[in-house]
């Protein structure tokens, strides 16, 4: 196994005297962000990088997923990871704390995202696709969508998934053939999607698919415009 250890010092140089993430607590909503509290969190974003997604790295890779009575399995360590994951807050960082998100910056959280990438990559496309989830939900959806999914994917109670990938197209959005067709105040949808990154665990209750699908109502002039669904 290789060790895994953050470059700390790295990461709070570039953050206070290249980014100037400091003069972001000046921000509306942003106050918390001090200095000490700054450290903290690469602290123990380190540790948690280091001390649990990591040693999951080269035995993910080993053991890999399995499906086992119709149900994915991950390996073994990574719903326990998650949990952890989870009950520590890391899923809600930088999203608004009206849906229970911690309202820190989006550049602290992509020094975050770095650590936890460097670790374990296979760990992290899951919760980076419920971060994708969340933002398209928070700009895009409508209310009744945010008060149904939100708070349960900020938390990491849920899931997300970004539905893209078809046979014919891979992940080529130009060439996608997925089709949604209004009926009423909903769609239905036509069409074949494949090889979706943490589509299908047993480490939460449920999984809310973002599914990408020509859209009747986008303009003439960009046929590439998709409609997102939740499921």
């Amino acid at each position: 196994m290789t060790a895994y250890s953050a470059p700390l010092a790295d990461m709070r140089f570039v953050l206070k005297h290249v980014v100037g993430l400091q003069s972001l607590a000046k921000l509306p909503g942003f106050e918390p962000l001090e200095e000490d509290l700054l450290d903290q969190i690469l602290e123990e974003a380190g540790k948690f990088s280091g001390n649990v997604l990591a040693p999951l790295n080269h035995s993910g890779d080993i053991e890999g997923a399995r499906i086992e009575n119709g149900v994915v399995r991950p390996a073994k360590g990574f719903g326990a990871a998650y949990t952890q994951w989870a009950e520590a807050g890391w899923n809600s960082v930088p999203f608004a704390p009206e849906h229970g998100g911690q309202g820190l910056p989006w550049t602290l959280a992509t020094a975050l995202w770095e650590m936890w990438d460097a670790a374990n990559m296979s760990f992290t496309l899951c919760p980076v696709l419920t971060q994708a989830a969340i933002d398209v939900l928070e700009r895009h959806g409508s209310e009744a969508q945010k008060q149904t999914y939100l708070e349960k994917l900020v938390s990491g109670e849920w899931t997300g998934t970004m539905n893209l990938t078809e046979p014919q197209s891979g992940t080529d959005l130009g060439a996608i053939r997925t089709r949604s067709v209004r009926e009423g105040d909903h769609y239905r949808l036509k069409g074949q999607k494949i090889f979706i990154s943490w589509g299908d665990h047993d480490m939460t209750d449920n999984i809310v698919h973002l599914v990408l699908a020509r859209s009747p109502d986008g303009p003439a002039r960009h046929p590439r415009l998709v409609a997102v669904h939740c499921a």
